[in-house]
């Protein structure tokens, strides 16, 4: 395996990151919930998770200015363009899966 220092591994990881969240802009027909029940994890969870390493370093970002990031644009605005009421099925299996389970987004 080569060995990675931990700067070019934090460069290396904060790219995967950035590369994610543009997929995830650009695939905004993949509603949350679905996110959820096939990946345990949404938009929302990555925000919270920017949002808990903010806070581990002391910094004071807000959660929406976080979403913000995430999504592109604000969160209430992302909702009115993408998101669609959680059909029956969907919330039927987010309550029937592991994430269903966790407090999320």
């Amino acid at each position: 395996m080569t060995e990675i220092d931990q700067k070019t591994q934090t460069e290396l990881e904060a790219a995967a990151f950035r590369r994610l969240t543009k997929h995830l802009r650009e695939r905004a027909e993949v509603q949350n919930i679905d996110l959820m029940n096939l990946a345990g994890f949404c938009r929302n969870c990555l925000s919270n998770w920017l949002k808990d390493a903010a806070d581990e370093r002391g910094l004071n970002i807000g959660k929406e200015e976080l979403r913000t990031q995430v999504y592109g644009m604000p969160y209430d605005d992302w909702k009115k363009l993408n998101q669609r009421e959680a059909s029956p099925e969907q919330l039927k299996a987010f309550a029937q899966s592991p994430a269903g389970q966790q407090k999320h987004g």
